[in-house]
């Protein structure tokens, strides 16, 4: 009997060297398939934030237009991301990211997700799912829309608005997103650009700044002596909230783009974009509250959520190598830009109702040379020549579809309907109907 009862204790003896080495044959396919599921994660996790960045613009854009207009930013902001996540699938994707091409320009088709259930040997483990990869990369076109929107608010129509946002989501910015991100001519060529300072940010900054020269400004912005009128917002609470879901968007806008959550170094650099990505926002900030303070002799609110935005664009060239330190200075320059620029742009007569151009083309602009003081791989020459290709082609094409769009459809609205607010004669309806206009 005691034979008989060692005899199960014994072969389970024996039988673990096996066990072992089913443990240790079952590593590797885990260590597989694990990188896959976390970059994965990743990018739902990030697009998420960045989805939610749409309604940072809107609230940013709804606080400061005047009340007459603020059912119009709310509709177009809705309208812009609904239309660039049917144009990114039917065509955008594919033509940023084509695979083999010439560098330079290929049109895709619509975008194929992963079949339901996918098994790991049909998947590609390489890198994420095809649903997580697209998504992420789709919350990216809807911002640079976002940007041309704040920029022109308060007169451009809303159907021909509308039109070159199609335009621009489906084909200008894969085309020349492709050129970085998918690989193209400026990637092969060493150009740096972490999470999209100039292929997102200036990218939408060269659109606006080609609308609002055709647009024109509002009605009453300059006076004729120069003299520029300021026009308050409706909502300053407003402002500030959706610069803080900005703020927030931006975690998963940098953070994100590390593209990889597979490894503990991986996983450590997204913290460390974290941390750098708020550092730069909060310089921009207080930058521009003291500087407002020198040269007003008061803070400016709106001056102060620009600047901590122009922080989060300087910054997204390059989130992830800087110091603390670095991020600090690189953000605080940033703010320093949007003081300076938003006045530039008023003596050249260029109405930006939301700061748009200085905080995403200008600090763009800056963000995508300051990569060159903690990226090795980076040339001044290199970062150039990517800021001026992009410069050049978006600003040439939307340029000349805005002047189609003024020639043919027109794109901005009567003297009349922008006086009494562009709710009541685009929409029929008003954000505040208790209040009156003005």
């Amino acid at each position: 009997m005691n034979l008989l009862k060692t005899l199960p204790a014994a072969a389970a003896l024996i039988a673990l060297p096996s066990l072992a080495l089913a443990q240790d044959t079952a590593a590797p396919g885990f260590d597989e398939i694990g990188p896959y599921i976390m970059t994965t994660l990743l990018f739902c996790m990030a697009g998420f934030l960045v989805f939610f960045m749409a309604a940072g613009f809107a609230m940013l854009e709804g606080g400061l237009v005047r009340s007459k207009n603020v059912t119009m930013q709310m509709t177009k902001n809705i309208a812009l991301y609904s239309i660039a996540a049917i144009m990114y699938w039917f065509v955008g994707f594919n033509t940023m990211y084509p695979g083999d091409f010439n560098g330079f320009f290929a049109i895709g088709g619509p975008t194929v997700l992963d079949a339901v259930g996918v098994s790991a040997a049909d998947a590609a483990l390489d890198y994420a799912s095809v649903g997580s990869d697209f998504f992420f990369q789709l919350v990216f076109v809807a911002a640079t829309a976002s940007i041309v929107s704040g920029a022109l608010a308060e007169r451009i129509k809303l159907w021909p608005f509308l039109i070159f946002v199609v335009v621009l989501t489906g084909l200008m910015y894969p085309i020349s997103g492709s050129w970085k991100w998918g690989g193209g001519w400026l990637d092969a060529m060493g150009f740096q650009d972490f999470a999209g300072s100039t292929v997102v940010h200036s990218v939408g900054g060269w659109a606006a700044l080609a609308g609002a020269i055709v647009l024109g400004p509002r009605i009453g912005k300059y006076g004729k002596d120069g003299k520029v009128i300021p026009i308050p917002g409706s909502n300053l609470a407003l402002a500030t909230l959706g610069t803080f879901i900005l703020w927030l968007g931006w975690f998963g806008f940098n953070g994100g783009s590390q593209l990889a959550m597979g490894t503990v170094g991986d996983v450590s650099d997204v913290s460390r974009i974290f941390a750098n990505t708020n550092m730069a926002a909060a310089a921009g900030a207080v930058t521009a509250l003291i500087l407002t303070q020198v040269m007003f002799k008061k803070p400016d609110l709106t001056m102060v959520l620009n600047g901590a935005l122009a922080g989060l664009v300087s910054i997204t060239a390059e989130p992830l190598a800087p110091t603390l330190f670095g991020s600090l200075w690189i953000g605080a320059v940033g703010g320093v830009i949007v003081v300076f620029a938003v006045p530039f742009l008023d003596k050249l007569k260029i109405d930006d109702v939301v700061g748009a151009i200085p905080v995403h083309l200008c600090a763009g602009i800056w963000g995508t040379i300051a990569v060159i003081f903690y990226n090795s791989d980076a040339t001044l020459m290199t970062q150039l020549t990517g800021i001026v290709a992009y410069g050049v082609f978006t600003f040439a094409v939307s340029l000349v579809l805005w002047f189609i769009l003024k020639a043919t459809l027109g794109i901005r609205v009567s003297e009349e309907d922008e006086v009494n607010g562009l709710d009541m004669a685009e929409l029929g309806m008003e954000a505040y109907p208790e209040f009156s206009r003005g």
